[in-house]
């Protein structure tokens, strides 16, 4: 297949380096607005048959509708900011080729209830054009990361052959990361980790629809697998809030990241003095975004992988009554280890770990296994074959039984 990939930061460098030893990778375009970031990466790869570089400046959506013109790709994938979603979800559509990302839409809060109920759900914009893309004939297969993306499939899987019903579905995320010479520096995109941490958080039960707490509430210890131990999590925005429902029958669903004392304590601080905020303000004779600040003046993460040690988890815990009558509390997870992720793909275990999901997804889809017409989540297809295929690729996920 020919895949455009629009971004080439971290997670578009590491899908390039992981479809780099796939066979269904006829062709694969790497576009960026900074030409020099993406004709690195493409020289990275030493495949000029394979692999190339475009210039695309991804918040124009004709410019994008025009490299996709040129190009002529089966599928685009994303793998932008999700602030840069609408321009190139809309060319997709507007070009009549297959859609996926690892993130949806942003979300807005409530402007007077902010911690009560939600304002703009995250996807939204995409969700509501389901049918326009079903009309179409065409597939947006959004939120096709690892959280969202693979922890949804955890939760299909989850419910297709593990449980009769489901009370709750709570994705948990932690890790055991460090990474030497920084007292404070994200794994991920700053920009995206304060607009999930400091947003609303975002609950959805039966009954009483979608509502939202203050950030970092209800917190609760969970114990990860293979040795990263106990960790304090609290809720987070999340997209699986917002997709799970839509295919998966169960109670409850939740997202809880195991963020850590010091690192709350950073993003609090950060929202007290507004530096979070992405309104513009005048520095001198310009105006800055504080948030683009905070930003700009921490380290690129995709730069930090020969300074970090430690593993990623990412998992589902689901619980309610098993197949056979009986209580099951499950925990289904992925563990990324960043010593193995950098010498075998030289990417860091977290921009790994969630660009592994969409090679995987794009392989389902192209011989059939995947078949869909929307804008559908990772957990409207079969999960089984995504698994499977998952350990072929020599990233096998765990399963661990926790107290009914």
């Amino acid at each position: 297949m020919r895949v455009l990939v629009v971004g080439a930061g971290g997670v578009g460098a590491a899908f390039a380096a992981i479809a780099q030893r796939r066979e269904a990778f006829e062709r694969v375009v790497l576009a960026d607005v900074a030409p020099e970031r993406v004709r690195s990466v493409v020289a990275s790869l030493g495949e000029p048959a394979r692999f190339s570089a475009e210039r695309v400046d991804a918040s124009d959506q004709a410019d994008v509708v025009r490299l996709i013109g040129r190009v002529r790709p089966d599928a685009v994938l994303n793998a932008c900011d999700p602030r840069l979603n609408v321009p190139i979800f809309g060319a997709a559509l507007e070009a009549r080729v297959t859609y996926l990302d690892m993130a949806l839409t942003p979300s807005r809060p409530d402007p007077s209830r902010p911690y009560e109920r939600p304002g703009t759900l995250l996807g939204e914009h995409q969700l509501a054009q389901h049918e326009a893309w079903e009309q179409a004939g065409l597939l947006a297969l959004v939120g096709m990361g690892v959280e969202p993306g693979l922890s949804d499939v955890f939760a299909r899987y989850a419910a297709d052959e593990l449980f009769s019903t489901i009370r709750e579905v709570g994705v948990r995320d932690g890790s055991d990361l460090v990474i030497e010479g920084y007292d404070f520096a994200p794994t991920f995109s700053i920009w995206t980790t304060i607009e999930e941490c400091l947003n609303p958080p975002l609950v959805w039960e039966r009954g009483r629809g979608f509502y939202t707490t203050p950030p970092f509430s209800e917190p609760e210890v969970f114990g990860f697998p293979e040795g990263i131990g106990k960790l304090q999590c609290v809720n987070v925005e999340h997209e699986e809030v917002v997709l799970v429902p839509r295919w998966v029958v169960c109670e409850r669903v939740t997202f809880k990241y195991g963020l850590g004392e010091q690192f709350i304590d950073v993003l609090r601080t950060l929202h007290q003095l507004g530096l979070d905020s992405t309104e513009p303000t005048a520095v001198g004779n310009v105006k800055v975004a504080p948030r683009d600040v905070v930003a700009a003046v921490l380290p690129d993460p995709a730069t930090l992988g020969n300074r970090m040690t430690g593993r990623t988890c990412a998992g589902t815990w689901v619980r309610g009554t098993g197949s056979d009558g009986n209580p099951l509390s499950t925990y289904l997870y992925h563990i990324a280890d960043n010593e193995h992720t950098m010498r075998e793909y030289g990417s860091q275990a977290v921009v790994w770990q969630t660009a592994m999901n969409p090679v995987v997804a794009l392989e389902l889809l192209d011989e059939g296994t995947w078949q869909g017409t929307g804008v559908l989540g990772p957990e409207a297809f079969p999960p089984t074959p995504f698994l499977e295929r998952l350990e072929h690729l020599g990233a096998p996920h765990g399963r661990v039984e926790l107290p009914a």
